[in-house]
């Protein structure tokens, strides 16, 4: 079967749903979009990854993993998104060390935030995306039933009205709420710091979107 490369559009934040983000992915070459419902402290640790200005005082989970791996001379080569079952995405991250390859199955996203960490390829078969993959004008398109990558968490088709993220200097972070607009830039320096040192990652990440907004 032949495989398809992803890369990350961005991650979009329900304003109507709690707690539900979807991970955005663009097919290289083509025109769908794979969109994935995460959950948040998956999200907080993709967008932290996608932003290079926020750096964590102590590593996340992910952070931890590289950092382990690092000193094993463990590589991770590539992130596959191999089965579709029942709305539920399952993966496989391809790792190497001293020259022998072992797969180890994986959440997607925390695949996916390993293979950002390891600046590492993601990829799905071609006819997963045929099946799950969709045509989304990201500039104004509220998208229903979104596939879900958390089966013990989410139903197996979960309905999740989101707000895409379209414009490039957003595709960094969660999408923000509008609760900064009334901060100095002075003042939003000091709160993301501050919200960085008290590992408050969500936060950090809409602060540093209302920045980037400036």
């Amino acid at each position: 079967m032949s495989l398809v490369r992803l890369t990350i559009k961005g991650i979009s934040y329900s304003q109507t749903q709690n707690g539900a983000y979807a991970l955005i992915l663009d097919e290289v070459g083509g025109e769908r979009k794979l969109p994935i419902v995460i959950g948040a402290y998956e999200a907080q640790s993709i967008a932290i990854a996608l932003e290079k200005e926020i750096n964590p005082p102590r590593p996340l989970t992910h952070d931890l993993f590289k950092n382990f791996a690092d000193r094993f001379d463990i590589v991770v080569k590539q992130v596959i998104i191999h089965k579709l079952v029942d709305g539920v995405f399952y993966s496989s991250i391809i790792c190497e060390r001293d020259g022998i390859e072992e797969i180890l199955d994986a959440r997607t996203s925390d695949a996916i935030a390993l293979a950002l960490r390891f600046d590492s390829p993601i990829f799905i078969y071609k006819n997963i995306l045929d099946k799950s993959g969709i045509y989304l004008n990201l500039e104004n398109t509220q998208q229903d039933n979104l596939t879900s990558e958390e089966g013990e968490e989410e139903s197996d088709e979960t309905l999740f009205k989101s707000e895409v993220l379209s414009d490039q200097e957003k595709n960094d972070a969660v999408l923000s709420e509008n609760i900064y607009q009334g901060y100095s830039m002075q003042e939003l320096e000091n709160m993301l710091t501050a919200a960085v040192n008290d590992e408050d990652y969500e936060k950090a990440a809409k602060i540093r979107d209302e920045i980037s907004k400036r």
